[in-house]
């Protein structure tokens, strides 16, 4: 057999190999993304079934279960959700979450990035210790806190307000001590020669975290406003216990007590003003995912 022949088969054989494990990746890449499809699409379902439920009338929402897509749909269930209840509209409970949710969120970052710069660079006694206790509270649950606190703000005469629901924030708690040591470390992951360099052009600690290290925390930062803004604006339990007024309502509160079970509840704009909740983290996810990911990559690699 001449050297020709043989270059000839062995090209055809390499070709034969290279065509089968293109149909075996063929056939792994459709398994797998019809998996991933399937998986997100049961994922989603209960999030496109509240959307399509949104737009049902109320006799279709029970009796057409399995149903996404309504088959009159009407948009009665936002005007008639919109209206709210006791003469106070969802208008209200939007401006008090966006008050809550805003001021708190920017409350939470702020506290959380000034302890945290402390524990990461300065020298103070017992620092290990206190940093351990602030992770221990990690492991408490939060229904621990709502006796003190209430009785501790009951005394100063604030329930009603959304001072209780803020004032624990500016403080450093309401469940921040995760936010705490994120950034702790991502600031752990900064060179130490920066604080030298600062300190010999004359920089005190408070202009080298004002104009350094809040510059560099920002993806850090970032991702706990996310975190924050999410658990706040979806908070249920702690704008039920110190809001009795239906005026001072969060959304979450709001939608709770716009159903009747002593009476006929219109589902349909429950599930409406449900729906209408979703759209501010959604929005702010879309916006802003980039920054979650790499706020939660480089203090995962620091």
């Amino acid at each position: 057999m001449s050297n020709s022949t043989q270059t000839i088969l062995l090209r055809e054989d390499v070709q034969a190999r290279l065509r089968a494990k293109r149909r075996r990746d063929l056939r792994g890449s459709i398994v797998f993304h019809s998996f991933v499809i399937l998986f997100g699409f049961l994922m989603l379902y209960p999030l496109l079934w509240l959307a399509g439920s949104s737009f049902k009338p109320s006799g279709e929402i029970f009796t057409n279960l399995g149903a996404i897509i309504p088959s009159e749909p009407t948009l009665m269930n936002f005007v008639n959700g919109w209206r709210g209840f006791g003469g106070i509209t969802f208008t209200t409970f939007y401006q008090n979450s966006f008050l809550y949710a805003g001021i708190g969120t920017f409350a939470a970052v702020l506290s959380s990035v000034v302890v945290a710069y402390g524990f990461a660079r300065l020298k103070f006694p017992l620092r290990g210790f206190w940093f351990t206790c602030m992770l221990m509270t990690l492991m408490m649950p939060v229904q621990i806190q709502i006796i003190p606190q209430y009785i501790f703000f009951s005394q100063l005469g604030m329930i009603n307000t959304f001072w209780p629901l803020l004032l624990p924030r500016f403080l450093g708690q309401a469940g921040q001590a995760f936010f705490i040591f994120m950034i702790v470390q991502f600031i752990r992951g900064i060179p130490i020669q920066l604080d030298e360099a600062a300190e010999i052009d004359g920089a005190n600690k408070v202009t080298f975290f004002l104009r350094v290290m809040l510059p560099l925390v920002k993806p850090a930062m970032v991702t706990a406003g996310i975190f924050s803004f999410y658990w706040t604006w979806s908070d249920f339990l702690t704008p039920l216990i110190y809001l009795n007024r239906p005026r001072l309502y969060t959304v979450s509160v709001a939608l709770r007590a716009f159903s009747d079970p002593a009476g006929a509840t219109d589902w349909g704009a429950i599930y409406a003003m449900s729906f209408l909740s979703l759209v501010p983290v959604l929005v702010i996810f879309v916006l802003f995912q980039k920054h979650i990911v790499e706020g939660i990559s480089t203090t995962g690699l620091k």
